[in-house]
């Protein structure tokens, strides 16, 4: 499974959650955060498995690039393990 962090322009964010749902990713946890240099900011996090992860961050990109300064960035990391509390399942299905 691989960690996505993304902080993205606010006004991207209804069409980045749009994008991704398609993929069937439910589970995007989003912060406001505030970039010194740019203002306010949306990092959004999610976790995919290994097998869409690629499709994941080109559709993220490609929803978040207006192609000016401050379009933000992505972070990709490994993720060992996930467990939804409620149900208690393990892996990608607590994705």
């Amino acid at each position: 499974m691989k960690l996505i962090t993304a902080v993205v322009r606010p006004f991207k964010l209804d069409e980045l959650r749009n994008a991704i749902a398609q993929m069937g990713v439910q589970g995007v946890t989003v912060t406001e955060v505030h970039e010194i240099e740019f203002g306010p900011r949306c990092k959004v996090e999610v976790a995919v498995d290994d097998a869409i992860a690629e499709a994941a961050l080109e559709a993220i990109a490609n929803v978040a690039r207006t192609g000016r300064a401050g379009d933000g960035h992505i972070i990709i990391g490994d993720l060992d393990e996930a467990i939804r509390i409620r149900t208690g399942e393990i892996g990608t299905s607590a994705t």
